[in-house]
């Protein structure tokens, strides 16, 4: 997978949530990773998406949209609470 983010949208995610992008990409890694489309920030320009996947033992919660030539362009990424109550619960689904 190829991707992209904007330098000064990562720095200011990392001081907010403690997260560089750079290690927002391994959540993609996941096999069990959960995608869920983010209509709330959606809109006629972009379409955006959230990914819950495991980095190492915790979930990360990854924003992101799709843009031209397959390149996933990274939005936010933190550990929330919310992530990894979603991330466990999708996980006990028949």
């Amino acid at each position: 997978m190829k991707f992209t983010w904007d330098a000064r949208k990562e720095a200011a995610n990392l001081a907010k949530h403690g997260v560089a992008f750079s290690e927002a990409q391994k959540a993609f890694d996941d096999p069990c990773a959960v995608v869920a489309f983010d209509s709330e920030h959606s809109g006629e320009r972009e379409l955006r998406w959230w990914l819950l996947g495991k980095v190492g033992l915790r979930v990360m919660l990854v924003r992101y949209t799709h843009r031209p030539g397959g390149t996933i362009r990274l939005i936010g990424a933190g550990y929330w609470k919310v992530g990894k109550t979603l991330y466990e619960k999708a996980q006990r689904k028949p």
